[in-house]
């Protein structure tokens, strides 16, 4: 009982489901295309991305500098397919599709950098 409970509260923001959908259609993503697909900070993206960890329905690997995220293996398939059939005509996953499509033809050295040239400019 306690793994479907997880799991559902995992999936109950909607920003955690952009990121499953999107982590469905692509197979792995870095942290920063994350960020950027979604417009929110990264401590943000970084506590959905350990809340969904913390349910098990995703796995992280860390490569140099970049914290890359996919699927579980353990991600229970029927509520991935549910979740699929109750998604399929949502606006913001196919904007999401259009816009994680042009975050990864952009390099991730320069995403980095322009994300964190946009921090400091935000902090002043």
């Amino acid at each position: 009982m306690d793994r479907i409970l997880n799991s559902t509260k995992a999936l109950s923001d909607g920003n955690r489901l952009r990121v499953v959908m999107t982590l469905k259609d692509c197979g792995e993503l870095c942290v920063c295309q994350i960020t950027e697909m979604l417009g929110l900070a990264t401590p943000t993206v970084s506590r959905h991305m350990s809340v969904l960890q913390q349910a098990g329905l995703v796995k992280s690997r860390k490569d140099s500098r970049w914290v890359y995220y996919r699927l579980s293996d353990a991600f229970p398939p029927l509520l991935l397919k549910w979740l699929e059939d109750g998604l399929m005509d949502s606006e913001d996953i196919a904007r999401d599709k259009e816009k994680i499509n042009s975050i990864q033809s952009s390099g991730l050295e320069w995403l980095c950098q322009s994300q964190k040239r946009r921090r400091e400019l935000r902090s002043g």
